[in-house]
Formats: C-alpha cells, structure tokens, sequence
C-alpha cells in the first residue's frame, strides 16, 4: 500500500520561524536543542520548545511528550580521541508507539519536506521509545 498521494509527499509547511531558530542553533549556538510541533490549524510545523545552551541532554528528552510525535534538533558537543572539541547537529523523529496512529501517519508525511528545510543536520535518528535515542547512542554515531 502506498501512502504517496499528493497530500501525503508534500507534507506540512514550515513557518519562517522554524527555520530561523533552527539557523540560531546551528550558528550561533544560542540554544543546545529545538522541538518542533506539527500546527494542524496552521498547517505547518513550529517551535515547541527550546533548550538554553546550558541544558543537558536529559533536559532534551524529558521536554519530548511521552504519547505524542515531535520533530527535535540536538547540537551534540563531545570531545574526540585527538582532544578535538567537535559538535553534531541530530534530527530526531519522535514517534513513541503509544501515540495516536493519525499522528504518526502525519509526522511521517511530514517528515521529508521538514527536514530538507534544515541543512546542515549530521545524523538522523527515528525513535519510537526512549532506548532508540538513548545518550550512548548519539555518542556512538557521533563518533
């Protein structure tokens, strides 16, 4: 079965204000992650939530809903074996099992348009329970 109509392929819009606070993450490093919600009056994804420079990576998943879909950046910062400071942009899909499935559906259909918005993301992760995108994961890819 195929899902590929015209509705479905084109996905949500993204408002300009997406789009500028994940370029604020990106460049200046104002904020360590972003959430993103789907707008369904809008019809377009916008900033949920952001986390301050200084907040860690369980700050970022106990912001995520535990029932319902999310679009999330994360500006990873570790250090290499060389003792490089380095930094990973992660796009996280959040979809937990136990979310509505018109949610889900819609998250998905969603998912590629969204993401093209934002260039310059290093790694992306799709995640239905916390394990999925658990701190050692990100470590492991980021490396």
């Amino acid at each position: 079965m195929s899902f590929r109509g015209a509705n479905a392929s084109s996905g949500m819009g993204v408002s300009e204000h997406s789009k500028s606070t994940y370029l604020e993450l990106q460049r200046k490093k104002v904020f360590r992650y972003v959430i993103f919600k789907i707008d369904e009056n809008r019809k377009e994804v916008v900033v949920e939530k952001t986390g301050g420079p200084s907040e860690s990576y369980d700050d970022f998943t106990d912001s995520l809903p535990e029932a319902d879909c999310r679009y999330a950046v994360f500006d990873f910062d570790f250090v290499t074996s060389e003792n490089c400071q380095k930094s990973k942009i992660f796009f996280i899909a959040w979809s937990p099992s136990v979310s509505r499935i018109r949610s889900k559906m819609l998250y998905a259909t969603s998912k590629d348009r969204f993401r093209r918005e934002l260039q310059g993301i290093h790694y992306e992760i799709q995640a239905t329970d916390p394990t999925e995108m658990d701190l050692e994961v990100i470590r492991e890819r980021a490396r």
